[in-house]
């Protein structure tokens, strides 16, 4: 008597995962988180951009100064691993995971950010990681779902009030002051979303999730839902 053979494990659908949002909204935590539990790949978009700044930083470059800035875009090799698990960041060679975090880099990420040139280069490989990354990837950024990957599978959008978003902020920054760290939000937030280049925004068709009330892990539980939605519908 001849027996079916027992059909063959289906691997899940490749997506790709658009994460935007401003700072402060549980976004970098819950990217990770989601890409280690699925087994996707991970990008934290903002790390290059303080690479980007860090590297002018190093190498005497006015970051207040666009042109400047513009004329030197092209030299930094900047690598990014994609390893949930363990994300890494090298700039021409060296591990650049600390020093892009000191408060210099945090001052002038956004005044770098903004430079057409810059965010072309950065785009551009963005884009390029995206593409080679095997069974999917999750992006996290600020233009993610608008600019570098409109054509991405599932778009999500995290938001959370001020209070929330500088309350976690002032929690990471051991003895920061909260008044202090909601106003330096708010300028930042200015700066993303007022610049003429790639600013930040929500998608027409993302999905927005208020974290505001919600801790770490039900906004994973609810990203890994979403996303889950999406690959048994591809």
């Amino acid at each position: 008597m001849e027996t079916a053979a027992a059909a063959a494990p289906t691997s899940p659908a490749a997506v790709i995962v658009a994460i935007d949002g401003p700072s402060g909204t549980g976004k970098s935590s819950t990217s990770r988180a989601v890409a280690a539990q699925l087994g996707l790949s991970y990008l934290d978009t903002g790390a290059q951009y303080r690479a980007m700044t860090w590297w002018m930083l190093s190498n005497g470059i006015d970051v207040r100064d666009a042109a400047e800035v513009a004329t030197a875009a092209a030299k930094p090799v900047i690598v990014s691993g994609t390893d949930p698990t363990a994300p890494t960041i090298t700039v021409d060679g060296e591990d650049a995971a600390g020093p892009i975090r000191t408060q210099e880099v945090t001052s002038g990420v956004s005044a770098v950010s903004a430079v057409p040139e810059v965010r072309t280069r950065i785009t551009e490989l963005q884009r390029t990681i995206a593409a080679q990354a095997q069974g999917g990837i999750v992006v996290e950024g600020r233009d993610i779902g608008t600019t570098v990957l409109p054509d991405a599978d599932l778009k999500i959008f995290l938001t959370a009030s001020p209070e929330a978003r500088a309350a976690r902020r002032s929690g990471e920054l051991k003895g920061s002051d909260l008044a202090a760290t909601k106003e330096a939000l708010i300028r930042r937030d200015a700066a993303d979303s007022g610049r003429k280049t790639s600013p930040l925004a929500k998608a027409d068709d993302a999905c927005e999730v208020d974290t505001t009330e919600l801790t770490l892990q039900q906004v994973i539980e609810c990203v890994v839902t979403l996303v889950e939605e999406k690959r048994a519908a591809k």
